[in-house]
């Protein structure tokens, strides 16, 4: 290359520097340049905008011609909520490009996004492989959580590497999912707050939040959603032309929904689905808080409008979930795309008293056991919990050892001796406890001293949080070294959502069946021995959740009824072991597995482990298990 070549290439990088942002929308350069991969997409092939309508005026937002520097997008499940992303992230390497910051939950969700979405979006356009650098061999980086593209990178991160997260400045920011980011990264703080400081010197800034909700006053994007314009995409009736918001409860269907039609709010006519797609197309987005920051835009979109599901299989899944406290959750959070509003008002204790059950020992549905430990200054207190088939429980046995719960050995002594005892089941066996969970609230420590000598199969310290949108979330090491770097195998914290471990408890506990009855146990069935007193069920029934408004916004907490908590806080410890050793995951055979086990039976060998599905066949023998 001669020098007159190399003032050619510097002069033309010159000018390329200095050009204005384009004009096109990032909706025109999909419809131009977007293929969808047949590795993630139903409908592989030339993206069409005209398919889903309602995501025109949200990728729109992020284009350069538009002033607005925030977009959220509060959805359900399948409404292309990520591919609208991805298109504006493909049109910010083609055509505006500068250094942009992606964010999944975790850095393992994120990788599986760039195999999946991101390195197939590259490949299946030629614009985009021109543009972005080939991957280097040598550099794993650059090959996973790295794109280098001319003017700019295309940084990939999770929402639990702080480091990753404040490392450089960048413009655009992609927060994908942000209710599953944990509320703390690395004892740094919140990993949006950390992610959107990087972008507040830019004037030209974006930053597109976009998610399912979790739980009302917990969710992220609902909060992020209420502070914006809170748009929702109205499309009109076919007959009588009203422009109406789409919402579940005007779905009309019989007691066998194999015709679902809409009923229109203004005149009434009952719209056929096939009138959907001319409806989408004539839509238009309608802001309920015109008051807001018109820089700040947000979005809400329910699954009734996604080309991809019929309204009778939204009411088929509605029928599955009526009567499943957790399956209803979802439901209302993947399908309606809202918040899950927990149940308020604690369960009658009384009630829960009087339908105590004449039962000794561990029954016969109980298959593993669970003990939660709560930690006071002169005693611990805690509950022995028998789990079987859909999250049914029992009571096994309620107590305090008196101990200084700051003194390592006494304490040791409490917990050891807790952990090694047994209970017969109904079938003969003796059962130990499969999963200890000890709050590390109080005299910290000193939990952390006696969980490190312990099986990590068999032992968790626990802290719970009360906005944690999950019920347990990922372990961190919380020992370090002098200079602060975390002991390798050092104590591990488990966090665990005592919100979303209450609400669900307390659905559960509101149950109504008859054991003389046809009817199936209720999914999360919780049964209590006679030796459960009055004290008990007041703890268990101690809080309820309140609602406050703070600075014009609905804010949630859990407020104590009565002074005694301590067998809610056990009963939710409980959970969360549970959760541990993975009984959600837990298919028939694994229940049968168990139950096998516990007969005696002779077609499994003594050396067989406990079922594969979860936790529990990944660490523990059978001896570890049944005694």
């Amino acid at each position: 290359m001669d020098v007159q070549d190399g003032a050619q290439i510097y002069d033309k990088a010159f000018r390329e520097g200095f050009a204005p942002d384009p004009d096109e929308t990032v909706s025109e350069w999909a419809d131009k340049f977007r293929k969808l991969s047949s590795k993630a997409s139903a409908e592989p092939g030339p993206w069409r905008t005209s398919r889903t309508p309602y995501l025109k005026e949200i990728m729109d937002c992020l284009s350069p011609s538009s002033p607005t520097r925030e977009v959220d997008f509060m959805k359900a499940a399948q409404v292309g909520g990520t591919e609208l992303g991805l298109n504006w992230l493909g049109f910010l390497m083609h055509r505006a490009p500068t250094s942009i910051l992606a964010v999944q939950p975790t850095e393992p969700m994120m990788k599986k996004a760039v195999r999946q979405r991101i390195d197939p979006m590259i490949q299946e356009c030629p614009e985009l492989r021109e543009v972005v650098a080939a991957p280097r061999s040598r550099n794993a980086t650059n090959n996973t959580l790295m794109k280098e593209y001319r003017g700019g990178m295309l940084m990939l991160t999770g929402a639990n590497s702080a480091a990753n997260l404040r490392s450089m400045p960048v413009g655009k920011l992609f927060l994908d999912e942000v209710d599953g980011y944990p509320l703390d990264v690395d004892g740094e703080g919140d990993p949006v707050d950390l992610a959107v400081a990087r972008a507040r010197t830019f004037y030209n800034r974006k930053i597109f939040k976009c998610s399912t909700p979790t739980i009302a006053g917990r969710s992220r994007i609902e909060a992020s959603f209420e502070e914006g314009t809170m748009e929702y995409y109205q499309v009109p009736c076919p007959y009588c032309h009203h422009k109406q918001k789409l919402v579940f409860g005007n779905l009309d269907w019989e007691a066998d929904p194999k015709d679902v039609r809409y009923r229109c709010t203004e005149c009434g006519v009952l719209i056929e689905e096939h009138h959907k797609a001319q409806m989408l197309s004539e839509g238009v987005w309608v802001a309920e808080n015109p008051e807001a920051d018109p820089l700040h835009r947000s979005f809400h979109l329910n699954s009734l409008y996604s080309p991809w599901w019929d309204w009778k299989e939204l009411v088929k899944s509605f029928i599955k979930a009526k009567g499943n406290v957790e399956k209803l959750r979802v439901f209302v959070n993947t399908v309606l795309g809202e918040t899950w509003q927990e149940a308020g008002e604690a369960p009658d204790w009384e009630h829960l008293f009087n339908r105590r059950e004449d039962y000794k020992g561990v029954p016969a549905g109980a298959l593993l056991l669970t003990c939660g430990v709560d930690l006071q200054k002169d005693r611990i207190e805690y509950e022995v919990v028998g789990w079987g088939r859909d999250l049914e429980s029992w009571g096994v046995e309620y107590g305090a050892v008196p101990c200084d719960t700051s003194d390592l050995r006494e304490l040791s002594e409490a917990l050891n001796k807790l952990k090694s005892r047994t209970w017969k089941h109904h079938h003969g066996a003796e059962l130990n406890i499969a999963m200890m969970a000890v709050d590390s609230g109080y005299n910290t420590q000193v939990v952390y001293n006696w969980v490190r000598d312990q099986s990590p199969g068999q032992s968790m310290a626990i802290k719970g949080h009360d906005r944690s949108p999950v019920l347990v979330g990922r372990p961190k090491t919380v020992e370090v070294t002098m200079s602060g770097r975390r002991i390798q195998r050092g104590a591990k914290l488990w966090p665990v959502g005592v919100g979303v471990a209450k609400s669900e408890l307390y659905g559960w506990l509101r149950q109504r069946y008859a054991s003389d009855s046809d009817e199936p146990v209720p999914v999360g069935y919780c049964h209590f021995p006679m030796t459960y007193d009055t004290e008990y069920f007041k703890g268990l029934c101690s809080e309820e959740l309140r609602v406050k408004n703070t600075g014009g916004r609905r804010r949630y907490f859990w407020f104590k009824t009565y002074e005694r908590n301590e067998p809610l806080d056990c009963r939710n410890y409980n959970r969360a072991a549970s959760a541990r050793l993975g009984i959600d995951r837990f298919s028939n055979a694994d229940w049968e597995a168990f139950e096998a086990l516990l007969c005696g039976e002779e077609n499994l060998k003594k050396e067989a482990t406990p079922p594969s599905g979860g936790f529990l066949g990944d660490v523990q023998t059978r001896e570890g298990w049944l005694h």
